[in-house]
């Protein structure tokens, strides 16, 4: 388990007075099944931010990184039936390496977080014919590809989308790096 997630484990129960297995145990015996009805009971009952409300989320239903059996896994599951987009992952998982020692990788269900000290970006095979950046710069505008994210949920405050590997240009690592040097 990253630092990152085992700090706001320790801080759930300081802020609410219950572990996470509480929570857990909680989620269960509501019988909720999916991700999105997990934060809005958290949220709306109890007052949970976002970021805790999707921490109790996904350990609940165990589809976290750390909960699965075998990370390369979850990435292949990921791609599945959109096999086109597996050069991009790869693409962009070559640049952003370049970037420094200090970057985590983080599978999760359906997309890989990309870390520093705090999450940069998200790798999302959206659809099978559209993959999303998720990039961290709060404040900034959108500009050109860069695209404000618009979920009210978001876990990045912008997008850049690609349907090809040859989208993936020197303007799309651009934008990566500055994420990557504002999450310090």
């Amino acid at each position: 388990m990253d630092a990152g997630t085992q700090t706001m484990i320790e801080n759930l129960q300081k802020n609410t007075g219950k572990s996470l297995e509480e929570w857990i145990a909680l989620v269960q015996s509501e019988k909720l099944s999916k991700h999105g009805e997990i934060l809005k009971m958290l949220k709306e009952k109890y007052g949970f931010s976002h970021g805790f409300a999707n921490l109790v989320a996904l350990k609940a239903l165990k589809t976290d990184a750390g909960s699965a059996e075998n990370q390369d896994d979850l990435v292949k599951k990921q791609y599945q039936g959109k096999e086109n987009f597996w050069p991009i992952y790869l693409k962009l998982l070559e640049e952003i390496e370049e970037f420094g020692s200090d970057i985590e990788f983080a599978p999760k269900n359906a997309y890989v977080s990309v870390k520093r000290k705090k999450q940069f970006a998200m790798l999302i095979p959206a659809t099978k014919t559209r993959y999303e950046i998720g990039i961290n710069l709060k404040g900034q505008p959108a500009i050109g590809i860069l695209e404000a994210e618009s979920k009210s949920n978001a876990m990045c405050s912008h997008k850049i989308s690609a349907t090809h590997e040859s989208e993936i240009t020197d303007e799309v690592i651009e934008w990566l790096k500055k994420a990557y040097q504002a999450a310090r």
